[in-house]
């Protein structure tokens, strides 16, 4: 284990920022008004989903045990496969409410495992 992990995480934290840049500044309401936008935000919410399942479980739980990193792997497939009954609500409480600790989990997994951060 180690680089193909680390790139991994680095995914995560890639989507994470590119979430914040889209919808930072704005309200709920864009996820409804702006196809485009939830679109994208769905997408990064998919690669972040994606990318947590190729992190080693040890270091996940080593690091952030009380980050909800099941429901964070299902969300993926919850986004493929209800794509248009997606609650919009439950779209921004992850911006607006998870996001942060989901970034600091991240964010110490890359200064304790990862040689760069």
């Amino acid at each position: 284990m180690g680089e193909r992990e680390i790139f991994r995480v680095r995914d995560m934290k890639q989507s994470i920022e590119d979430i914040r840049a889209l919808l930072e500044g704005r309200s709920p309401d864009i996820l409804v008004a702006d196809r485009m936008v939830r679109a994208a935000y769905e997408r990064f919410l998919e690669i972040l989903s994606e990318a947590s399942r190729h992190v080693p479980e040890a270091w996940k739980q080593e690091v952030a045990p009380d980050v909800p990193w099941r429901r964070i792997a299902d969300l993926g497939n919850h986004l493929r496969h209800v794509y248009n009954r997606v609650d919009v609500a439950i779209l921004w409480d992850i911006y607006a409410q998870q996001l942060d600790a989901l970034e600091h989990a991240v964010d110490q997994i890359l200064v304790r495992f990862a040689a760069e951060p």
